[in-house]
């Protein structure tokens, strides 16, 4: 490999931006506005969608021992590119799991989930999961045409279409013979994006079958801005200081929406905060990685790039572990109140500023 084509893969990698009652019983817990809601351990797996498209699925699953699930960002990267991230710089997220665990009894909603340019299937587990926990099951396929493998190849995936699978993931989940069967509420299904994978939840609420999408740091971003949007509840977020989609991408999005929606724009913001990313590298994202692993030379050459990849990581950002809980209980209850019959705008958690429209 000519050190070129490593520098532009490298450089690739720096602008992701993404995107019947069981044998035991649920535990309640109190919500963050107070009430009481039901929260379930998490089961997760892999499955493919169709011959060639995996997913992972997040799930409700029965109570049983603590376990902690871990996905690697580096298994996401191409082998050459995995072999020059060698530093000792976390590249791992772990979170409250159980693989391949029974599904807890009942029927559950459904949540679609599409990730961004240069992102992956678990790109935004801190969410995904947690939708899980608050009884929703969650599929993520991924989209060949835009995630991290295809980011750094500079390849191409033309058989690819991120609608599709998005929709074909709801077709595997209602099918016969899968973990599922029995468990799916196919009259309750929302589609959830980042990034490009808000454009593609946007794009796919049209179907009959959804009732309604959350797009999270998008706008329209690959759906097109001209178009009727699809006349369906929507929820979209925005950070302040995202210079990828700036907020003013997603206030316009939200202004051409239909009735109801809602508006969250969150003080402190970037990109990466509404994905596991800002986690990796020591709290620099991916930059922190290529910087363990001794490619701050390269990083020297393309500043520009390297802003790219920190974008929402680094100050003047708060960190993400100071906005995640806010994300997470703001997604989780449009989502529950969308599933109730009712879409309502979530309370903002205290101790983050959060400027409202709602319509």
């Amino acid at each position: 490999m000519s050190v070129k084509r490593s520098f532009i893969s490298l450089m690739c990698l720096l602008v992701v931006t993404a995107c019947g009652q069981s044998d035991s019983d649920p535990s309640p817990t109190e919500a963050g506005d107070g009430s009481v809601e039901t929260v379930y351990d998490v089961g997760v797996t892999t499955v493919m969608i169709n011959e060639v498209i995996q997913a992972e699925v997040w799930y409700p699953a029965v109570e049983g021992p603590e376990a902690t699930e871990e996905y690697d960002v580096r298994d996401f990267a191409p082998s050459i590119i995995r072999a020059m991230l060698t530093g000792d710089a976390p590249s791992t997220y772990s979170y409250a799991a159980t693989r391949d665990a029974e599904v807890a009894g009942g029927q559950f909603p459904v949540v679609l989930f599409s990730h961004g340019f240069g992102g992956f299937r678990t790109q935004s587990t801190f969410l995904t999961a947690h939708l899980a926990s608050r009884g929703m099951i969650v599929i993520s396929p991924d989209h060949p045409s835009r995630d991290l493998a295809a980011a750094l190849s500079s390849g191409t995936f033309e058989t690819d279409d991120p609608q599709v699978h998005l929709l074909e993931s709801l077709d595997y989940l209602v099918g016969d013979d899968t973990l599922f069967e029995g468990h799916v509420d196919a009259d309750r299904v929302a589609t959830l994006g980042h990034s490009a994978g808000g454009g593609t939840a946007l794009a796919v609420a049209g179907d009959d079958r959804i009732d309604g999408f959350v797009s999270m740091a998008s706008g329209r971003l690959g759906a097109g801005d001209d178009g009727d949007m699809p006349n369906k509840p929507s929820f979209f977020l925005a950070g302040t200081l995202d210079a990828i989609v700036p907020p003013s991408r997603t206030e316009e999005a939200y202004a051409a929406a239909a009735e109801p929606s809602v508006l969250w724009t969150i003080e402190g913001v970037g990109h990466n905060g509404f994905d596991d990313l800002c986690t990796f590298g020591n709290g620099l994202g991916i930059i922190g990685v290529a910087l363990a692993s001794g490619l701050e030379r390269l990083l020297e050459m393309q500043p520009q790039m390297r802003s790219l990849g920190e974008d929402g990581c680094i100050p003047p950002s708060r960190p993400v572990a100071e906005t995640f809980p806010a994300i997470r209980d703001g997604v989780t209850s449009w989502l529950t109140s969308l599933f109730n019959g009712a879409p309502t705008a979530p309370e903002v958690p205290e101790g983050i500023e959060v400027a409202v429209a709602s319509k």
